[in-house]
This record gives C-alpha cells, sequence and structure tokens, in this order.
C-alpha cells in the first residue's frame, strides 16, 4: 500500500487497485436487468470496441502511474459474445499500459450456451483465471420465466466444461423467482453445489425500476413472508455444504471468495473502463469517481477521438465518505478492521460514533471497538442499519 505524497485527503495510504472493463452487449437482454446492456448486433465492431477500451485505459493512466493492479473483472452485458481472440488481445494490451500483478485474480463473465462453452479454452489461454457463469437456474420453466436464452442441461454442461479448465469457477443463481417454492429454490442450489463449484453467487429477484419486470411485474412473485422463506432454503443448503456467506449474496469455500468484489466491499480503488463504467480512485487531493458515456456508440465516438469527452470525473464531497465507506464495509459478514475506515476516507472514526453507538443499542452492528460487523441482525435490516450513516 504506497504512502501518498501529500496529506491534503487525510487518507494516509492508497488501497489496492483493480480495473473493471465494461462489454455491453448481450445476445438478449433479460427483462429482469437494469445494467448497461444493448442487444448485441451482427454489425458490432469487436476490434474497435477493444480499440476504445485500451484507448480509455491510456487516458486513465495519469490517474493512477505506477500503482499495480491486484484484479481485473469483465463484466456486462455478456462479455463471452466476444472471441476469445479478442479478450486476449484485451488482457496484452491491459499487460503492456498497467502493472498489473502476476497472482492477479482476472474473471470473466459468461453465459452458459453452447456458443460461448466453444469458446472457454481459449479464454483461458488468454489468461483468464475465473469465470463467473450466469446460470440463475436449472429448471427450464424458471430459466423461461426469466427470459434466459439457455437451458437446464446447457447450464450443467456449461459448469462441467468451465471446472474442466478454470481454477475457479463462480455460479450465479436467483431465487423468489415466479411460482417458485422453497423446495425449488433448495434444488437450484443442491444442483450447483454437485459439481464441485467452491463460488456461488445468489440474488434475490428485484423489479428494477425502468426494466420490463419493473413496468409490468411477472404473475406469481412470492410475497415477502414466502420470498424469505426461500431465501433462507437456499442460504442454509449453501451452509450446510461448508460454504461461508462472507457478502450479502455470495457464499464460498474458505479462501475461495472473490478479491475483486472483496476490494469494492472494502473501498477500495477501481479505474472502470468501457461504456457507462463506473470507477473510484483515491489521490492526495481525496476520492474522486469517474463514469463514462453510457451508449456503446457515443463512447466510441469519444475515444476514437477525445477520450476525455466520454469521462465524467466528480471528486466525493468529504461528508459524503463516512456514508459511502459504511455502504459497502457492511455488506460483509465479518465486517472490516475498525482502523480502515480511517485509512480509507481520511475521517477518524469518531466522526460516526454516535450513529455507531446507536446501530449497536438496536442490535444491527458488533459492539466490538476493533471491528465494524454488522451482526445477523444487521445483515437482515441492512436498510436500517444504513440509514442511521446518512
Amino acid at each position: 500500500m504506497p504512502l501518498l505524497q501529500a496529506p491534503g485527503s487525510g487518507l494516509s495510504a492508497l488501497p489496492p487497485l483493480s480495473l473493471y472493463i465494461h462489454i455491453p452487449w448481450c445476445i438478449q437482454k433479460c427483462p429482469y436487468c437494469d445494467f448497461n446492456s444493448h442487444r448485441l448486433k451482427p454489425d458490432t465492431d469487436e476490434a474497435a470496441y477493444i480499440n476504445a477500451l485500451l484507448a480509455d485505459l491510456q487516458h486513465e493512466l495519469p490517474h493512477i502511474w505506477g500503482r499495480p493492479v491486484d484484479t481485473v473483472f469483465i463484466g456486462g452485458g455478456t462479455p463471452s459474445v466476444f472471441s476469445a481472440e479478442s479478450i486476449s488481445r484485451l488482457l496484452s494490451g491491459v499487460r503492456a499500459l498497467v502493472r498489473l500483478q502476476p497472482e492477479a485474480e482476472i474473471t470473466l463473465e459468461a453465459n452458459p450456451g453452447t456458443f460461448e462453452q466453444a469458446r472457454f479454452q481459449g479464454y483461458a489461454e488468454a489468461g483468464i483465471t475465473r469465470l463467473s457463469l450466469g446460470i440463475q437456474s436449472f429448471d427450464n420453466a424458471k430459466l423461461h420465466a426469466l427470459g434466459r436464452i439457455h437451458n437446464g442441461d446447457e447450464a450443467r454442461a456449461a459448469i462441467e466444461a468451465a471446472l474442466a479448465i478454470f481454477p475457479r469457477v463462480n455460479t450465479d443463481l436467483m431465487y423468489a423467482l415466479p411460482h417458485q417454492t422453497p423446495e425449488e429454490a433448495r434444488r437450484d442450489a443442491e444442483t450447483a453445489l454437485s459439481f464441485g463449484v467452491t463460488h456461488i453467487s445468489a440474488y434475490h429477484l428485484t423489479m428494477e425500476p425502468n426494466t420490463p419486470f419493473g413496468r409490468i411485474p411477472p404473475p406469481g412473485i412470492p410475497e415477502e413472508d414466502a420470498a424469505y422463506t426461500i431465501e433462507q432454503a437456499v442460504h442454509h443448503t449453501l451452509l450446510a455444504a461448508g460454504f461461508e456467506r462472507y457478502e450479502t449474496s455470495a457464499f464460498a469455500k474458505n479462501g475461495q471468495q472473490c478479491r475483486h468484489n472483496l476490494n469494492y466491499w472494502q473501498f477500495g480503488d477501481y479505474i472502470g473502463i468501457g461504456a457507462g463504467a463506473h470507477g473510484k480512485i483515491s489521490s492526495h487531493s481525496g476520492i474522486t469517481r469517474t463514469t463514462r458515456a453510457r451508449h456503446p456508440r457515443s463512447y466510441l465516438a469519444a475515444m476514437q477521438g477525445n477520450p476525455a469527452d466520454a469521462v465524467e470525473r466528480f471528486q466525493v464531497a468529504s461528508s459524503e465518505l463516512p456514508f459511502e465507506f459504511m455502504l459497502n464495509a457492511m455488506r460483509l459478514t465479518d465486517g472490516v478492521p475498525a482502523r480502515l475506515f480511517q485509512e480509507r476516507t481520511g475521517h477518524s472514526l469518531a466522526t460516526i460514533a454516535h450513529p455507531l453507538q446507536e446501530a449497536a443499542r438496536l442490535g444491527l452492528i458488533d459492539p466490538d471497538p476493533t471491528l465494524l460487523r454488522p451482526t445477523e441482525r444487521g445483515q437482515r435490516y441492512l436498510n436500517d442499519l444504513l440509514q442511521l450513516f446518512l
């Protein structure tokens, strides 16, 4: 953790640095998805977008000179719609531009369809060390209700293929699906576990605004109490299999946590490149957040001309940093060491002494002064806990 050269921000050291790369295309956009994604068109130019990503990263270099990059996450969209050759050229360019650590975790999100499976070996040869599969369910009826284009057999085949190639594989599961029972949700979790995966992300289906499901929810969505029963069935199944719930929606065997996401939740820094990507960079003057132009066409045009036109930068107000820190850290089951608050925000822990006392009184946070850790009650009522720090 290199020391800062000036004390203006109150930060004593720079946090670890990650790189997020956004590839915004999907074969078909799912009706529940509110991510920046667009339907893949036949004339989508992979080479032009890879060039844009590398121009974007080069433009960002003055803000992170000399800092090593510990993790890379290629998300979307569905990055596996890009060829292995494109991913290889992307990662070669990244290695040429930044100090990518020799043991860096490099994750790629992929869909389970047979089209993507044929590319898995090429992705591994390009340098991908961790594959994250968007399984969601193994039940064909549930997949159809979610608007997914793969089926249960393809999901099973994808996990088997991935485990034969990649040292680390994550499977995304979704629960509280239309007409889903606790037993059906448990069966999905058990099926994923049967392959021997060591990381499972389990998400509650939510009706996000500005999505088809947000506008017209599908019939059969479980009511709150039923959804909680389904959630508990999934969680208990994963915990009984020796998984640790280390984050609100993430479960892993010991030592298999996603290092990239841990850096987010520990309020680390990350470069965000690609259409719609977000970043967070600390410096002697404070913490800056960045946002790229959302639409691929606008993003490409800027990167081919003046990259600065696609990047919005703003310094986070010092008064907002305590809440931002807690918003991330309280997602972690084990929380973070209390000293990290001052290291990552530049504020004394005394800044949040009152809300901490109130949270402890309500049984939402561990009273241990050396930790910032939510209790089991705090995890369940996370929004109530976070409200105290606003």
